[in-house]
């Protein structure tokens, strides 16, 4: 049994081909390694898996195309991960310390220095705005956000990047004056969708997706300034998606605040792993690729304040399923994948495919 990873990036060389590598004999851990725990840093370990499960996300950066679009300046968070995602894939440890890829992220953000559980959502989203911040092709800044925390747009221009090809959607919410019944429209990026749980006991995503793009209505301190009435009024605001992503996140929002009260849901949630049908939130004209099939799950399992993060990945060779608890990596069935303790959902619109052969830079 091989021992655990303590390379450098000075001491590793990217340089090899996913083409050879191919042969399971020869790479036994390739995609199926085990991440070792820093100290409560489940969180970040579960979320790194995943992304580092999205074959197009491998290729992209096992292949140094990511070299071509870094921005020196703040390319740290990007070049930790792309050293990290080849020792996950290309190394011969069946365990590696994700310590240098934490130092970076610390130095950035000291919340997560300290060795205290954090929000995998909130870690997801701030690891890929620093991987888009890091390789976009625009100087215009664009801030990644949680759909549920806000309705104004995130961003203008026309930033691109591998994280925006993959994981950016764009909602069009229509709101209607309820004292003039003028309509107008206003757009707005994502790359999660942070969806309520209308039950405590069990329902599915369906019954989440419906309760996230049901007609809402916006009065008292929420009520919107018309153009046409020249003041305040009650509005209807609904939503639907503009443009769907290759890859939608699903965040599910067990964690629920009110004042100082605080509780987590532990609702049993029904989520398909194949054919997520979204064509009844998608615009008629945009609807493209409205099926999609599950390929990771992170799970929170235990209390607010506490509790532990793993994550089940649907592999790109295998195509089987498997468990990453921290430095623990294990083959499980494909019934096991529905879990009460799901919090992300990654899905993708179309099945992966393996990656091909890397190219030296």
């Amino acid at each position: 049994m091989a021992s655990q990873s303590t390379s450098t990036p000075d001491d590793f060389n990217i340089f090899y081909s996913l083409e050879e590598s191919n042969d399971e004999t020869s790479q036994p851990y390739q995609g199926l390694t085990g991440l070792r725990n820093l100290g409560n840093t489940c969180y970040m370990n579960a979320v790194l898996q995943c992304l580092c499960s999205i074959s197009p996300l491998v290729e992209y950066f096992l292949s140094g195309k990511y070299v071509a679009t870094l921005h020196k300046e703040n390319g740290e968070v990007a070049t930790a991960f792309a050293y990290l995602m080849a020792e996950m894939w290309l190394g011969e440890f069946e365990c590696v310390s994700p310590e240098v890829f934490r130092s970076v992220i610390s130095d950035l953000c000291p919340a997560f220095t300290k060795k205290t559980q954090q929000d995998a959502q909130e870690f997801l989203i701030y690891v890929l705005n620093k991987l888009h911040e890091a390789l976009k092709k625009s100087c215009k800044r664009r801030c990644y956000g949680n759909t549920s925390t806000s309705r104004e747009d995130r961003g203008t221009g026309s930033e691109t990047s591998i994280i925006t090809q993959l994981f950016e959607g764009q909602l069009s919410y229509d709101i209607t004056c309820l004292a003039c019944h003028t309509t107008t429209d206003k757009n707005e990026v994502f790359t999660v969708l942070s969806l309520p749980i209308p039950s405590e006991s069990a329902c599915s995503l369906q019954d989440c997706l419906e309760c996230f793009f049901q007609q809402d209505t916006l009065t008292w301190n929420n009520q919107i300034h018309c153009s046409f009435c020249g003041t305040k009024q009650d509005a209807a605001v609904k939503a639907n998606i503009g443009k769907a992503p290759k890859m939608v996140i699903f965040h599910l929002k067990r964690f629920d605040y009110q004042g100082s009260y605080k509780r987590k849901l532990g609702t049993n949630i029904y989520y398909p792993l194949s054919n997520l049908d979204l064509s009844p939130y998608i615009y008629p004209l945009f609807r493209k690729n409205p099926q999609y099939n599950l390929c990771a799950v992170v799970n929170h399992f235990g209390y607010l304040d506490g509790g532990h993060y793993t994550a089940f990945c649907k592999h790109t060779f295998t195509q089987n399923w498997y468990s990453f608890d921290d430095a623990q990596v294990s083959e499980i069935p494909q019934s096991s994948v529905q879990s009460a303790a799901a919090y992300l959902l990654f899905y993708s619109c179309k099945a992966f495919s393996v990656p091909t052969k890397t190219h030296k830079y």
